[in-house]
């Protein structure tokens, strides 16, 4: 099924967990490297659990403003095969990883009205992926996984020259509406699927990766 929405379940800490997203069909599986998280994993972790993870599929590290020592220290680590920036890396430090590291970097870009649009841009020239997520509140302690949404009619119909995917809020109930509406071919997910903060729940990634229409694995 080549049209089939590619699927990310970020934020996941167990082998439980990852078991369970790769059985269900995502394509990426994320991990998330931020200590004001719930969902912060440690190295060690991480690298067991990408160790665990079958074949085939994307794992990509998500890291908030993180400098080269540390971006080196966890790469020698853990077999990664994305680096989402998630923080407030500008155009050219993303660029300069993407050099550095030889790795594909996906740049979050936060959206809350129409002024927030031109970045996507920006970005869209120097990483391999963008990821449109919605702008947290100033008062926000995480920079995402917040589980808020934004209109999703501000970048309907848009387009970027590279591979992009919608975030921010989504969840089972309201992810076909999101993708309707934005044409989005990538989808990613982390609170949505929670019972807890942290915690993944099987049946609710099994329920958001149906409604997205992503592929089930046999």
């Amino acid at each position: 099924m080549s049209d089939a929405i590619r699927v990310k379940i970020c934020g996941l800490t167990s082998p439980a967990a990852v078991d369970a997203a790769a059985r269900l069909g995502a394509s990426y599986l994320g991990f998330v490297f931020f200590p004001g998280s719930p969902r912060h994993i440690d190295p060690e972790t991480a690298r067991g659990l990408a160790f665990a993870a079958p074949p085939g599929l994307a794992k990509v590290a998500l890291t908030v403003d993180a400098d080269d020592a540390a971006l080196d220290a966890l790469l020698d680590l853990v077999p990664i095969d994305m680096l989402q920036l998630h923080g407030r890396e500008s155009p050219e430090r993303v660029a300069g990883i993407r050099a550095r590291f030889g790795l594909p970097v996906m740049k979050a870009v936060g959206v809350a009205t129409e002024a927030d649009l031109p970045a996507l841009i920006d970005y869209a020239r120097v990483a391999d992926q963008i990821l449109v997520d919605a702008k947290p509140p100033a008062e926000a302690a995480l920079p995402g996984g917040n589980g808020l949404a934004f209109d999703w009619r501000l970048i309907a119909g848009r387009r970027w020259p590279v591979p992009w995917m919608l975030a921010g809020g989504l969840t089972p109930a309201n992810v076909a509406e999101a993708i309707a509406l934005t044409g989005a071919r990538q989808v990613d997910v982390s609170s949505g699927v929670e019972r807890a903060p942290g915690v993944k729940d099987e049946a609710l990634m099994g329920r958001f990766i149906a409604a997205a229409g992503g592929r089930e694995r046999p």
